[in-house]
């Protein structure tokens, strides 16, 4: 188990900030939390573009382009509708 995580330290890294910024929308802070969460996937977009194939662990489901601009549009995306949305008015 350890050493399948140490293989697998790029997504694992990713997916403890995603979960963080799920904790953080939980607590309330919905624009916090989903900056948060946006970073976690523009993390994986940098791991994935800078590692390896052989590196990057299950970061690589695709060719290295199509998943650089999935996560780069996810991450883009998850951004601008973070900030875009409305603060609740009290």
């Amino acid at each position: 188990m350890i050493a399948r995580l140490r293989q697998e330290w790029p997504l694992a890294v990713s997916l403890a900030v995603v979960v963080v910024g799920l904790g953080v929308v939980a607590g309330g802070h919905f624009r916090r939390g989903c900056v948060v969460l946006s970073f976690g996937v523009g993390l994986a977009f940098f791991l994935r573009l800078l590692l390896p194939s052989s590196e990057a662990g299950l970061l690589a489901v695709r060719s290295k382009r199509v998943d650089v601009a999935v996560l780069l549009l996810l991450a883009l995306a998850t951004s601008v509708l973070a900030l875009w949305v409305p603060p609740p008015s009290n």
